[in-house]
């Protein structure tokens, strides 16, 4: 069954309220189906429905692998699945996390662009970093229209914002607005598009998000090699560009913006150190145990030398401390409130 329109949505943390302001704020007899993705950790009970269904007459429900869709429904992606969307029908996957999510907005986005090209509607709302980013633009590139919620209005201002700041969105409004607008946006024909771009690129980045082997679908043609690697299983990572918007992609398919490679990246030193650290300590309290041994055995100049190993394995840990109590883990967040700090002091 076709529908003129349809809606996908993506959110994240402080998300929840957005959804819930959005929903009961459509008239109960909308019939352009909503589909949802609300990031959640992966044995976390899923609750959305329930709270949707409190707050309007519009029917809310967990989306079921292989279910056609239906007007006048709200389809919410399950915990620890990728919802993703063929032409009239809805498919579940656990295909590779994205920003390291599973459910991830980009996906739902990405296969609602490549089925549906002008009929999509994408809606990206409060959240941390910027998954949603991508999927925007794709859903832009392919005719569709881009809505993101005010960065002021958003208690976590950052998915919205980036995805302003990449996508050439068509409303940034806050979401007490975003019904009326989708309630006349639904009720707009659209001359069906079925020229839109289907591109291979796309295509094959669908396939993975619905488990598929990235490797025998070409990830590693997607894109150009990159020097970096897969926080999550340490493969290579290929960099892929859509317009100004760049990209990465690991031959086994997890995926990152820039943002969130970065911020991982950071996330992982503080690990490396702290593990680095402890393997320095491990290794002074080895040669201390040793020099014990050895001043108990009458060996006093290498129980000396071994206590001297020791101690300069202690300044070495000492020095790794400091390094680890100084790091930071970086996104592009904290880099544009430190350059808002900076800007700020430069006046005063």
């Amino acid at each position: 069954m076709e529908h003129d329109r349809i809606i996908v949505i993506g959110a994240s943390a402080g998300g929840l309220d957005a959804i819930k302001k959005l929903v009961e704020r459509l008239p109960p007899d909308f019939r352009t189906p909503i589909f949802i993705v609300w990031h959640m950790a992966p044995g976390m009970r899923g609750i959305v429905p329930d709270i949707l269904n409190k707050l309007n007459a519009i029917y809310a429900a967990h989306a079921l692998d292989n279910e056609v869709i239906k007007p006048n429904r709200i389809y919410i992606a399950p915990p620890d699945h990728h919802l993703l969307l063929e032409e009239g029908i809805i498919r579940l996957s656990r295909g590779p996390k994205e920003n390291h999510f599973r459910p991830a907005v980009d996906p739902l986005f990405r296969s609602a662009a490549y089925n549906y090209g002008n009929r999509v509607i994408g809606i990206v709302l409060s959240g941390r970093l910027d998954d949603g980013t991508a999927g925007l633009w794709r859903i832009k590139h392919s005719g569709g229209i881009a809505i993101v919620q005010d960065p002021d209005d958003a208690e976590v201002p950052s998915m919205p914002a980036n995805a302003a700041r990449e996508v050439a969105v068509d409303y940034c409004i806050p979401v007490k607005d975003m019904a009326a607008v989708l309630t006349q946006l639904s009720t707009t024909a659209v001359p069906l598009n079925r020229e839109h771009m289907k591109d291979e690129k796309t295509k094959i980045e669908i396939g993975i998000a619905a488990g598929d082997s990235a490797y025998d679908r070409g990830s590693l043609k997607i894109g150009e090699l990159s020097p970096y690697t897969c926080p999550e299983c340490q493969g290579v990572l290929s960099k892929i560009t859509d317009g100004d918007l760049t990209r990465y992609r690991c031959h086994t398919g997890h995926a990152y913006s820039v943002d969130t490679l970065l911020a991982s990246i950071t996330e992982k030193i503080e690990g490396s150190l702290y593990n680095a650290m402890a393997a320095i300590e491990e290794s002074m309290m080895l040669l201390n145990h040793i020099g014990d041994h050895l001043s108990e055995v009458n060996h006093p100049q290498l129980a000396a030398l071994y206590f001297k190993k020791a101690k300069d394995a202690e300044l070495r840990a000492d020095l790794l401390r400091d390094t680890v109590m100084g790091h930071e883990q970086l996104s592009n967040d904290r880099l544009l409130e430190e350059l808002y700090k900076l800007k700020n002091a430069a006046k005063e």
